[in-house]
C-alpha cells in the first residue's frame, strides 16, 4: 500500500520533442528524481495531443523547434483543450529566444536552455534547473489547495497612500524577478509613461543568449526604452536596464563627477546566481539610501532578501507581489517572512505604486 501511495504521490512528466536523442537526455534526467515520473514521450503536436488526452499529465516538457506545428502553436492548443503547466525546451539562439517569449505570452509556465549539440548536453546545469521548474510547474496547478505560510503582515496600502509626503520620492527603481518573470514584467513595464522620471534596473534570472532579445521584446512592448546593460553606462529616467545573463550589475559612481553608472562584472563568483538580485539591490541601497525603491515580484529561491532588506534598513520603499499572482511565490515569500516589505500587492497593482511613489518626484 504504502508503495501504491508513493506512486501516486508522483508528479507525471509527459515529454514532446521531436528529437530522439533529446527525448532520451531529458528522460533519464527526470527519472533521476524519485518524485518524478515520465509517463510517455511524443515526437510531434498530434502525438502530443493523443497522449495528454489518455495519459493526463501533471507537467509537459515541450520543444520550441518542431516539424510541422511549432512549440508556439503546439502549446495554444494545449492551453485550449488541455490546460496544465508547460515547460519549452529552448536552445539559445536568438530566433529561439524570441519563440520561447512568444510561449510564454501564450501561457507556458517556463523555459529550460538546452544546447544545440545533438550528442552532448549539459547535464549538471539542465537537470538542476528542469527538476526545479517541473516541481514548480506542478505546485502552480494546486495554487487553490497550498497552505500558505504565516507572514508578518505588512502596512495597509491605502493607509500608504493616504501620506505620500511621509517618505522621500525614490530615485531609482530596482526590480529582482525570476521564474515567472518575463509574463509578469510585460505586464508591468507597459504601463509606465515615456517620460517615467527615474532610471528602472532588473534582474531577471535568465541563461545566456536571452537578455538581449528579452530586452529587445520588452523595448517593443513599452513607452520607456528598454535595453541590455552596458559596462560603465550612465543610468538615465525613463530607461529599464537588463542585467545581461551571465554578469551581476550594480551601480558605482563616476570617477569624474560621481554620477551613477552601471558595473558589469563576475564577482561574487559564488553567487547561486549570475547575475543576483542581491549584489544589485545592495549597490542600490549604498548608492541611493532611503531613495531607492525595491520591488521583488515571482521566482523560486531567495535571490533579492539580502538586496531588498538593505533598502529597507536604509529607509527605501520595499514592494513585494503577493502569493495569488506570483506564478512561484517563493522569492517575495521569503521577504514576506522577514518583514521587510512596505508593501504587498497583486501583480496587477505592483506599476500603480511605482507610479504613485515616483511621479511625486515629477510634480515636486
Amino acid at each position: 500500500m504504502s508503495i501504491l501511495l508513493e506512486t501516486r504521490s508522483q508528479i507525471r512528466v509527459l515529454i514532446v520533442d521531436d528529437s530522439a536523442f533529446m527525448r532520451t537526455a531529458i528522460s533519464r534526467m527526470i527519472a533521476s528524481d524519485l518524485d518524478l515520473e515520465v509517463v510517455g514521450t511524443a515526437c510531434c503536436a498530434s502525438d502530443a495531443f493523443e497522449k495528454i488526452a489518455s495519459l493526463d499529465p501533471d507537467v509537459v516538457t515541450l520543444d520550441v523547434a518542431m516539424p510541422g506545428l511549432d512549440g508556439v502553436s503546439t502549446l495554444r492548443c494545449i492551453m485550449q483543450q488541455f490546460p496544465r503547466p508547460v515547460i519549452m525546451v529552448s536552445a539559445a539562439t536568438e530566433r529561439d529566444a524570441q519563440i520561447t517569449f512568444d510561449a510564454l505570452s501564450a501561457g507556458a509556465f517556463d523555459y529550460v536552455p538546452k544546447q544545440m549539440s545533438p550528442t552532448s548536453l549539459d547535464i549538471t546545469h539542465i537537470r538542476a534547473d528542469l527538476i526545479a521548474k517541473i516541481r514548480a510547474a506542478a505546485q502552480s496547478r494546486h495554487v487553490l489547495t497550498r497552505p500558505t505560510t504565516r507572514v508578518r503582515k505588512p502596512p495597509q496600502s491605502d493607509a500608504l497612500e493616504s501620506q505620500p509626503s511621509a517618505s522621500p520620492i525614490p530615485a531609482v527603481v530596482a526590480i529582482g524577478v525570476s521564474t515567472g518573470g518575463p509574463k509578469a514584467l510585460e505586464q508591468v513595464l507597459p504601463r509606465f509613461p515615456r517620460d517615467f522620471p527615474v532610471p528602472i534596473l532588473i534582474v531577471q534570472h535568465m541563461p545566456l543568449g536571452f537578455t538581449g532579445p528579452f530586452a529587445q521584446r520588452l523595448d517593443s512592448l513599452c513607452a520607456i526604452a528598454v535595453n541590455e546593460a552596458a559596462q560603465r553606462e550612465l543610468i538615465q529616467p525613463g530607461v529599464a536596464y537588463i542585467a545581461p545573463a551571465g554578469l551581476h550589475m550594480c551601480i558605482v559612481p563616476r570617477v569624474s563627477d560621481s554620477k551613477p553608472v552601471i558595473a558589469l562584472g563576475r564577482y561574487p563568483e559564488d553567487a547561486m546566481h549570475i547575475p543576483s538580485v542581491d549584489v544589485l539591490m545592495k549597490s542600490v541601497a549604498e548608492t541611493y539610501k532611503n531613495r531607492a525603491l525595491g520591488v521583488i515580484m515571482t521566482g523560486m529561491g531567495s535571490d533579492g532578501a539580502d538586496g531588498m532588506s538593505a533598502i529597507y534598513r536604509y529607509g527605501g520603499l520595499t514592494i513585494g507581489q503577493d502569493e495569488a499572482t506570483c506564478a512561484v511565490y517563493g522569492m517575495p515569500r521569503v521577504c514576506a517572512e522577514l518583514g521587510i516589505l512596505s508593501r504587498v500587492v497583486p501583480l496587477s497593482e505592483i506599476p500603480k505604486q511605482i507610479l504613485q511613489a515616483t511621479l511625486r518626484r515629477k510634480r515636486a
